[in-house]
C-alpha cells in the first residue's frame, strides 16, 4: 500500500517559497538547511503533518492548476483571519473566475504564484 509522502510545489525562488510556507504552516526544513534547488519542510513541533517539498522549477505557473493545496479553517472568522495573515506573509488574492454561487473557499497564490485555497469547513 502506498501513502502520500509529500506535496511538491515548484518555485522559481526556493528560498522565498521556503520563507512563505514555513511561516504559513509553522514548518521547518527537514534537514535544517535551506537549499537553492530543493528543500523539504516538516511540522516544526515534530507532530503529524504532510511534508511540503519545494523544488526549483522553470515551468510557468498554471492559472487553473489541476492540483493544488487546500488549507482548512474551522469557521468563517478563522478563514478571514488566516487569509489576512497569509496576505501579510506575501500571498496574494487571485481573481478566480470559477467560484460557485456560495463558495466555502478563497483562492490565493503563494509568493511563487502557486494557487491554493483557504476553506471554511463549517460553511453550509
Amino acid at each position: 500500500m502506498v501513502s502520500i509522502g509529500s506535496i511538491v510545489l515548484g518555485a522559481s525562488d526556493v528560498r522565498r517559497a521556503v520563507a512563505f510556507w514555513s511561516s504559513a504552516l509553522n514548518y521547518v526544513p527537514r534537514d535544517g538547511a535551506v537549499k537553492d534547488d530543493w528543500t523539504v519542510l516538516v511540522p516544526a513541533d515534530g507532530g503529524p503533518g504532510t511534508p511540503v517539498a519545494l523544488g526549483l522549477s522553470v515551468s510557468p505557473v498554471q492559472e487553473h492548476p489541476r492540483v493544488h493545496v487546500d488549507l482548512y479553517t474551522a469557521d468563517a472568522a478563522e478563514q478571514a483571519a488566516e487569509i489576512e495573515r497569509l496576505l501579510a506573509l506575501g500571498a496574494r488574492q487571485v481573481s478566480w473566475d470559477m467560484y460557485p454561487d456560495d463558495p466555502d473557499f478563497v483562492v490565493l497564490a503563494d509568493t511563487e504564484g502557486n494557487r491554493f485555497c483557504v476553506i471554511d469547513t463549517a460553511h453550509g
